[in-house]
């Protein structure tokens, strides 16, 4: 069966393009496979619809998924947490399964406006790439994994390994995100932002999942957004965290070690050097917020 197809020109607006509108996988994937580079993905629209009418992006093909069933879900399996790629930031956030993943949570809550929140979609925050993702720190300390399907099969990526720049990733022309796949982790988990005002872009972002004894972290998983090219797991940061006393003095050198792993700039909304110190600030808070969580019993 062949997808809709429609010519759509306004030159005040946005540039020329054909339309697709898939209604199962099968169909997207082959679009995808057939139309090459040229073709983008619609899921919500929040972040391509704006870049194209800033001219920054000009694709001759659209394949809108938003109608192609069964990629837009939350539910608990084989113990992960599975989202599908067209669950809206709206649907998590009257998700009761997020409760077990207080950082995700806190991400949701801090993301953007009610229009972006009913509109936008956690596949599509993580293919657009940036490296203010709200969605990219928290999923990086629970470990998660992204499934991206072609004509040619499926295969498994974990997240750190599927950001690879400014706006890219390793997922190929012709494949889709169709799932994230979280799993269950011990310890407890927080996400802090700072931003100049509520909806927008951060300006720095920190997630931590750790594990406490008492106030000793015996495990810990430190991520940041907007501080480097990508969202990015802070690995060195970890292992001088681990083993350590929440109040203790050397706190402060794991902390100093946070802006040798990041790589700031300055741009409209901050300074290279103002990320760099807030990074040290934010890492700590959301160690604390964690650390509180785990003595109400909170994950």
């Amino acid at each position: 069966m062949r997808p809709s197809r429609i010519n759509y020109m306004n030159t005040h607006i946005l540039p020329r393009f054909e339309y697709y509108e898939p209604k199962s996988l099968e169909e997207a994937l082959e679009l995808l496979d057939k139309l090459g580079p040229d073709a983008k993905v619609l899921a919500g629209g929040t972040d391509l619809l704006v870049k194209m009418k800033a001219g920054f992006v000009r694709p001759k093909y659209i394949v809108n998924i938003k109608k192609v069933p069964g990629l837009r879900y939350i539910r608990v399996e084989d113990g992960y947490l599975k989202i599908g790629a067209l669950t809206t930031w709206n649907d998590l956030e009257e998700s009761e399964v997020l409760k077990y993943f207080p950082a995700l949570a806190d991400a949701v809550d801090q993301m953007g406006s009610l229009q972006v929140r009913v509109m936008g979609t956690i596949g599509g925050n993580l293919c657009n790439a940036s490296p203010a993702a709200d969605s990219a720190p928290p999923l990086l300390v629970y470990d998660a994994e992204v499934v991206l399907a072609s004509v040619k099969g499926v295969r498994v990526v974990r997240l750190e390994d599927f950001f690879t720049g400014p706006g890219k990733t390793v997922c190929s022309f012709n494949e889709l995100l169709t799932e994230i796949r979280v799993p269950f982790r011990e310890g407890s988990s927080a996400f802090i932002k700072i931003a100049r005002t509520s909806m927008d872009l951060a300006i720095a972002s920190v997630a931590v999942r750790a594990r406490f004894e008492g106030s000793r972290i015996e495990d810990v998983a430190v991520a940041l957004g907007s501080v480097a090219p990508k969202p990015i797991r802070a690995r060195r940061v970890e292992e001088m965290l681990r083993g350590l006393d929440i109040g203790s003095d050397r706190i402060l050198d794991a902390l100093n070690v946070v802006v040798e792993e990041i790589s700031p700039i300055t741009d409209i909304r901050s300074t290279a050097w103002y990320r760099r110190e807030v990074s040290k600030v934010l890492v700590y808070d959301a160690l604390m917020k964690a650390c509180e969580r785990s003595r109400g019993g909170v994950g």
